[in-house]
C-alpha cells in the first residue's frame, strides 16, 4: 500500500505550491469533483496489496491533484531501524496526475477511479480536513499495515465528513485478517513472502474482521464504496488501464522444500548418522542456531517494537529463542543437554498435537520444519545420554 517517496524535500515544496491554488479553488465547493482512486497490485511486496488515494478537480479552473497517504521519506537516515521498530512516520502529500498515473503505468498497474455524490457541504467538509491534514506535523502519522495506512486514513475521512457507511459485510462471516493476507500474497504468486508473513504476524492477525475493518485493503474499501450507492455518482471508471499478467504458481514451494528436508535428513540420519559424526553436528548446530535466532527476533519484535500485528506470536512455542545457546552446547558432552533436548522434544510433541487447534493459524511449511527438529532433538537427546553413559 505504500508509495516509495525518496525525495522529500521536492514533495514538500511541490506540496506547498499546490496548497497555495488549493485554497483558491477551496471557495467554491459545489465546483469541486471529489473520487477514490483505487490502484492494482504490484509485483513488489510492499505493492501486493494496492493502494488507495483521493483526486479533487476544479471544473471551473480544471486544477487537477491527488492526495496520497502512503508517502514516506526513504531518504531517512535511520529508514530501516524506524521501519523495523514501526516508528516508520508516513505522511500526506500532493502530486499530479499525470505523474501519479505515470508511475503506475510503469509497474504495469490498473488504476480505478469512483466519483463521489457529495453535497456543497460535504465536499467542503472533506476538502477542508484534507487541507488540514497537509498543515505541518498533521500531515504525519505512524504508519499501522492492518489499523493505520493509506486505505484506512481514506475511509476514516470518508466515514467522519460524509457519514459514508457500508450496509452489510464485504467477506464471508469468519475471515480474518489473515485470510485477506493470503488473497493477495496467493494471486501475486509470493509462496515465500506469505511463509515470513506467518512467521513475522502473531494471532492478532487471526482475529475475525469487522464490516469496517475489512476496508484495510484496497479493493475493500472500493467494493464498500461500491455497495454504499447514494455515495456514487456513478459505477467506477478506469483512470488508467493495464493488463494482467499471469505470474504463474508456486504456492506449495516452501511446504514441497521443507518435507523434502525432512525426508533427506532422516535418510541421511539412518544411514550415515554413525559414519559421518561431524556432518551431523554442523547440521543440528545450524538448525538449531537458526531456529533460536529466529525466535530471539520473534521475541523482539513482539516486546520491543510498536507493531500491533507481532504481538502474542504462537511461532514462539517451537522457535525456542534458547536454541541459540544450545547450538553452541551441543558440541560437548554435557548431561543438561540431554535434559534440554528431552524438553524440547516434549514440547514439540505438544506443539504438534495441538497445531490446528492453536488461536493461530501457522504457515503449512512450518509443519515439517517443526517435525523436523523434534526428530533432530530426539537424536541430540540420545547422543548426549549415550555419551555422557561412558
Amino acid at each position: 500500500m505504500p508509495q516509495n517517496q525518496p525525495m522529500l524535500r521536492r514533495l514538500i515544496l511541490l506540496s506547498l505550491w499546490m496548497i497555495l491554488g488549493l485554497f483558491a479553488f477551496a471557495q467554491d465547493s459545489a465546483r469541486l469533483r471529489i473520487s477514490i482512486l483505487t490502484c492494482a497490485p504490484g509485483g513488489e511486496l510492499y505493492a501486493t496489496f494496492g493502494h488507495t488515494a483521493i483526486r479533487v478537480i476544479d471544473s471551473t479552473t480544471q486544477r487537477d491533484v491527488i492526495f496520497n497517504y502512503g508517502t514516506f521519506d526513504f531518504s531517512d537516515p535511520d529508514f530501516y531501524t524506524k521501519f523495523i521498530r514501526g516508528k516508520l512516520l508516513y505522511f500526506l502529500s500532493v502530486e499530479d496526475p499525470a505523474s501519479f498515473a505515470y508511475s503506475y503505468q510503469m509497474d504495469n498497474r490498473s488504476v480505478w477511479e469512483q466519483e463521489l455524490h457529495l453535497t456543497a457541504d460535504q465536499k467542503k467538509t472533506l476538502f477542508d480536513a484534507l487541507l488540514n491534514n497537509l498543515q505541518g506535523n498533521n500531515r504525519y502519522y505512524q504508519y499501522d499495515f492492518l489499523f493505520d495506512n493509506c486505505t484506512t486514513r481514506v475511509g476514516e475521512l470518508l466515514s467522519k465528513t460524509t457519514g459514508f457507511t457500508v450496509p452489510g459485510p464485504l467477506v464471508p462471516e469468519g475471515t480474518t485478517y489473515r485470510n485477506m493476507i493470503h488473497e493477495y500474497l496467493n494471486k501475486g504468486n509470493q509462496p515465500w513472502s506469505k511463509l515470513g508473513i506467518d512467521l513475522l504476524l502473531g494471532s492478532k492477525i487471526d482475529e475475525p474482521v469487522s464490516i469496517n475493518s475489512s476496508m484495510f485493503l484496497p479493493d475493500y474499501l472500493m467494493k464498500g464504496i461500491d455497495s454504499s450507492k447514494p455515495l456514487l455518482t456513478k459505477p467506477k471508471t478506469y483512470f488508467l488501464q493495464t493488463p494482467i499478467n499471469d505470474t504463474g504458481n508456486s504456492l506449495y514451494l516452501p511446504t514441497l522444500v521443507t518435507s523434502v528436508l525432512l525426508i533427506v535428513i532422516v535418510l541421511l540420519s539412518q544411514w550415515k548418522q554413525q559414519q559421518w559424526p561431524l556432518f551431523f553436528k554442523v547440521l543440528d548446530s545450524a538448525l538449531f542456531y537458526i531456529t533460536g535466532m529466529a525466535g530471539i527476533l520473534l521475541l523482539f519484535m513482539w516486546v520491543g517494537t510498536d507493531h500491533k500485528a507481532c504481538s502474542n506470536n504462537y511461532n514462539l512455542l517451537w522457535a525456542l529463542p534458547t536454541h541459540a545457546i544450545a547450538a553452541f552446547a551441543l558440541w560437548k558432552k554435557r548431561r543438561w543437554m540431554q535434559t534440554y533436548f528431552r524438553l524440547s522434544s516434549l514440547v514439540y510433541i505438544i506443539v504438534l498435537a495441538s497445531w490446528w487447534f492453536l488461536p493461530q493459524e501457522f504457515n503449512p511449511a512450518l509443519f515439517y520444519f517443526v517435525l523436523l527438529l523434534l526428530y533432530r532433538s530426539v537424536m541430540q537427546q540420545k547422543w548426549h545420554a549415550h555419551a555422557t553413559s561412558i
